[in-house]
């Protein structure tokens, strides 16, 4: 029998692209760095999804010049790539011609409100601060929004950019190209499995060990900094439910890389954490089903209904309280319904997933809500009903539930539309602690020298519950923020 060594053991072990938990911590801690690198880079990025492309091109544009990012998956773009791309700010330009009143503090009030008090101020504040700058950065890069901000589902005011093209995928259009333009090298297929720092709990961040798609151990010495934007847990349902027992056996809809592979790896060279159990759900796929149906981002145009046929939580909603009313319906499931008005509103790629759900049986469209409501397997009469109730509330201006004036428009032309709409794990708000400037910080509030992050990973930036938009908004202003900083180390 051959010997088994501790490097073969570790390399078999990380091989596994999707491995639903990190390696143990134990196993990396204590290790030296190489006497011999085998490669450097003055900016090491880890994760090649929207937060990490950001960095890199905001670093390139201030001057940082030898940049490598290091992705475990065979493609760029993330959950970036597959996301709405709903982005919240702050737009002098498109609020004013909508007469929409607006601001940086109006944006952070209601961010810090909607997650409970628990985020950070500061963080929120530098967020909403800045994102109209990276709104025009990735502008001038050639990013296209639409004309219009619109209040995103869970959002609670109207102030999000949506793509022009189809999803976030446009963003990661924008951002590949400009990679290349700068010469940043990126690595896919190469998942890091260690951080090393000049000594375990103190010291400058120097470096990463990943592992290539071949298996081979490799080394990357960073000069400047290391940047980790790895995205979440949301994919992990074993470390969801360490957390939140609830999350074990919920559907995702996030990529499966999102395993929350760099958190305990930076926990391991003193990095504190924050919020791990603040869990987002949005609708999704039902348990056993594979399809999702995109039919409720905007909040003015859908209404969702249970297995009755009735509404059952005023549609514009907090995330977490719309969650927690769906989880509370029979099967966890409910319903989101557009006319062809609100259909038309959702960009191609949503349209398209509602298409393809026609052909699996998770959507349905009619030429009159009852004929929907029999497709549904829900009561035609009760259907009818809430359609018209509701209807009547928006010319009345008051509705029932609760919704906002300001997002009640009538479901009356055909052909309408509806689709399940159960919970997926959308979103972890818990990550590593950072400052304004993006430094991760220990479990003594000191800053770990060299080592920043951004994006999912970290967390104190959205509290309890993110609110719609915020996401695309963290992420973009903090990595244009982040690779600013870097470049002037």
């Amino acid at each position: 029998m051959s010997k088994l060594s501790r490097r073969s053991f570790l390399g078999s072990t990380a091989a596994g692209l999707l491995t639903s938990i990190a390696l143990p911590s134990a196993v990396h801690a204590a290790d030296a760095a190489p006497q011999k690198w085998d490669q450097t880079a003055d900016l090491l990025v880890i994760g090649a999804g929207g937060a990490g492309l950001a960095t890199a091109v905001s670093a390139s544009q201030n001057g940082v010049k030898n940049i490598l990012i290091l992705e475990k998956m065979p493609f760029v773009g993330g959950n970036t790539s597959i996301s709405g791309g709903g982005f919240n700010s702050v737009d002098p330009i498109r609020q004013k011609k909508q007469n929409i009143q607006d601001s940086p503090e109006l944006h952070a009030e209601q961010t810090l409100a909607g997650g409970d008090g628990r985020a950070n101020p500061e963080l929120v504040k530098t967020m909403t601060a800045n994102s109209y700058d990276a709104v025009k950065w990735l502008q001038d890069m050639g990013m296209k929004f639409k004309d219009d901000v619109y209040q995103i589902y869970g959002g609670l005011y109207p102030r999000c950019h949506a793509p022009f093209g189809s999803l976030g995928s446009d963003y990661i259009k924008v951002l590949k190209p400009q990679c290349d333009k700068a010469g940043v090298q990126i690595l896919t297929n190469s998942r890091v499995v260690r951080l090393f720092r000049e000594n375990q709990l103190s010291g400058k961040v120097i470096g990463a060990e990943y592992v290539d798609k071949d298996g081979n151990h490799k080394t990357v010495k960073a000069n400047k900094a290391v940047v980790v934007a790895t995205g979440g847990y949301g994919a992990n349902p074993q470390m969801r439910a360490k957390y939140d027992p609830r999350m074990l056996n919920l559907t995702t809809t996030n990529l499966p890389c999102s395993t929350g592979d760099l958190i305990p790896l930076m926990q391991d060279i003193g990095a504190d954490t924050v919020g791990m159990d603040f869990i987002q759900c949005n609708p999704g796929c039902p348990p056993g089903r594979k399809q999702r149906i995109i039919l409720h981002l905007y909040a003015k145009n859908f209404i969702m209904v249970g297995p009755d046929g009735k509404r059952f939580i005023r549609e514009d909603e907090r995330r977490d309280n719309i969650r927690d009313a769906v989880l509370g319906l029979p099967k966890q499931t409910g319903y989101a319904i557009v006319d062809s008005r609100g259909f038309g509103d959702l960009n191609p790629g949503h349209q398209d997933m509602a298409k393809k759900g026609l052909e699996t049986g998770d959507a349905w469209t009619a030429n009159t809500i009852e004929e929907l409501a029999q497709k549904m397997g829900v009561d035609p009469k009760a259907l009818r009903a809430t359609i018209d109730e509701f209807n009547a509330g928006v010319d009345a201006q008051k509705d029932k539930l609760g919704k906002a004036p300001r997002n009640l428009t009538k479901i009356e032309k055909a052909p309408f539309w509806a689709g399940y709409s159960g919970m997926s794990v959308h979103h972890t708000m818990g990550g590593v602690v950072i400052n304004p400037h993006s430094q991760v910080i220990d479990r003594y509030g000191k800053p770990i020298d060299g080592l920043y992050a951004v994006g999912e990973v970290t967390g104190g930036i959205h509290g309890t519950n993110r609110l719609g938009g915020n996401a695309i908004c963290d992420i973009f202003t903090f990595g244009r923020l982040c690779g600013i900083q870097v470049s002037k180390l």
